[in-house]
């Protein structure tokens, strides 16, 4: 959406070791897929409110499209994962990207939707320790000294 956030996680206290360090990958992928699957849902309920919405609010809820529409894919490296929504069946338009921004009119130029809360990067920046303290745990159960 229109402000990306992302987390950044650094470890430290490796830089002594004169072995081999590496990863176990299968750890990693098993909390970036826990981490996506939380974004995910905590992201869904954010835009699950039957009201209509207004300016600033997040989107309301009228066919769910956009609820089922938020999915998350972890990188093949498995060292990556993305949240967002993604066009789907029942989509004529990727209207997400309209709700963000909004939609202004031709002549006029003000703006006739106006944008919608962002739904991603709050629920990003509400979980962002519980993910640190997810992914600081898989890094440290997932270290291969050799």
């Amino acid at each position: 959406m229109a402000n990306d956030a992302a987390v950044y996680l650094h470890v430290d206290g490796f830089d002594g070791f004169d072995k081999s360090i590496d990863f176990d990958k299968k750890q990693i992928r098993r909390a970036m897929t826990l981490t996506g699957r939380l974004m995910q849902k905590g992201a869904q309920k954010r835009v699950n409110s039957s009201a209509r919405s207004q300016p600033g609010q997040y989107p309301g809820r009228r066919k769910g499209i956009l609820r089922k529409s938020i999915k998350f894919k972890v990188s093949r490296s498995g060292f990556l994962v993305r949240i967002a929504p993604q066009k789907i069946t029942g989509m004529e338009r990727f209207y997400p990207a309209f709700l963000n921004y909004g939609v202004k009119r031709k002549k006029s130029g003000s703006l006739r939707v106006q944008p919608r809360g962002n739904y991603m990067v709050d629920e990003l920046a509400d979980r962002n320790s519980e993910i640190q303290n997810i992914l600081a745990s898989a890094f440290g159960k997932a270290l291969v000294i050799r």
